[in-house]
């Protein structure tokens, strides 16, 4: 199986975020939406010493653009993830303004991956996530199965409820166009706040299915 990048999402404590950008990891996630259990918080500052190596993604839901694009400047984000019912038109928008997208879906065992195709020219990456009462963070998996009917032109992530006893199960997705995981809930000593122990073991378990 192909090397997967990890993502670690619903971060907000600074020294939490420090001690987890000391991982492998590749992105942090930092939610920007007011009703999430994992919102940053109106006072929110970046760590200015983080690796470069670790990309910062801002996370929003239904949020207008002028306001992402603040946030993109003020928190020096490397990516947009759109997680709620954003238009392709403002995908678009953002595209064309050198932010780099992605874009979550909500997934269940009857969703249209049709629905995809128009966002295709303006993302850099889907996400897909378990379809639930949340906007994310819902701390359950969906059948991974459903992901065959993706047309795989788009690399994504996958997220919902990934954890140390599930991830390698992931060796049943080596021909999809998986990019990378994305850990939240799973991985949690709180809401917002991550176990660095827990992280380590899910990068184990991934390290020990790709060969």
């Amino acid at each position: 199986m192909k090397e997967l990048a990890v993502k670690v999402c619903g971060m907000r404590d600074t020294e939490n975020i420090r001690s987890v950008a000391q991982l492998p990891v590749d992105f942090l996630g930092f939610i920007f939406y007011a009703q999430s259990p994992r919102f940053v918080g109106d006072h929110f500052a970046m760590p200015t010493d983080l690796p470069e190596s670790v990309r910062k993604v801002g996370v929003f839901v239904n949020e207008r653009t002028e306001i992402i694009l603040s946030h993109v400047q003020q928190y020096d984000l490397d990516f947009v993830q759109l997680h709620g019912n954003e238009s392709v038109a403002q995908c678009e928008e953002l595209f064309q303004l050198n932010v780099r997208v992605i874009k979550a879906f909500s997934v269940d065992d009857k969703f249209d991956f049709s629905t995809t195709v128009p966002f295709e020219r303006f993302v850099n990456y889907f996400l897909f996530d378990t379809k639930g009462k949340n906007f994310g963070g819902n701390g359950v998996t969906f059948d991974w199965n459903i992901l065959r009917k993706y047309q795989q032109r788009v690399p994504f992530f996958l997220s919902g409820g990934l954890n140390e006893s599930n991830v390698t199960d992931l060796s049943q997705l080596k021909d999809l166009n998986v990019f990378a995981i994305d850990i939240n809930s799973g991985v949690e000593l709180e809401p917002g706040k991550k176990s660095v122990d827990k992280i380590a073991a899910v990068i184990s378990k991934i390290n020990s299915i790709i060969k």
